[in-house]
């Protein structure tokens, strides 16, 4: 590991440890030339995954996109931002475990429905409205008489 400071090549580990959450490590050096310690992260190298649009176009994967989505389906609804993230971490790892370096937009909008529907139900429509681009009201009904049909709701009067 090359010094940032002397640019010497020698500098040794003083300690290893964690870090993001199991997914790099974090490691304090000390350059064997002029002494002076520095921090360096070690992490697996993903390789990209691949976006197939609706139009056919291809893009990076963006886990900011699906998070934007998500925090605007759950507007003033009873869901932190951090379950948000723990959703758009779940679905990321569950398209990388295919082990395919392209995916479909339509996969990924069917996993986030997967994993928000249990957590809020209205989200869930306002969700499903943009990502199936809702154009009349039957659409929009068809989808909350799946919904009633999936769980029954318990309004008291």
């Amino acid at each position: 590991m090359r010094c940032p400071y002397c640019d010497n090549d020698g500098a040794k580990v003083l300690d290893s440890r964690p870090a993001n959450e199991n997914k790099s490590i974090r490691r304090r050096r000390e350059c064997e030339q002029c002494h002076k310690r520095f921090t360096t992260f070690e992490m697996v190298e993903e390789t990209p995954l691949i976006v197939i649009k609706k139009d056919g176009s291809r893009e990076e994967f963006m886990r900011d996109k699906i998070l934007r989505g998500l925090i605007r389906a759950c507007e003033k609804r009873p869901v932190s931002v951090e379950r948000l993230e723990k959703m758009v971490s779940e679905v990321e790892q569950e398209l990388r475990n295919t082990a395919h370096a392209e995916v479909k937009s339509i996969e990924i909008g069917e996993l986030v429905m997967e994993q928000l529907y249990p957590v809020d139900e209205v989200a869930y429509v306002r969700f499903a409205s943009v990502y199936r681009q809702f154009k009349d009201i039957n659409m929009f009904m068809k989808e909350l008489n799946h919904i009633l049909h999936k769980s029954p709701l318990h309004i008291d009067k």
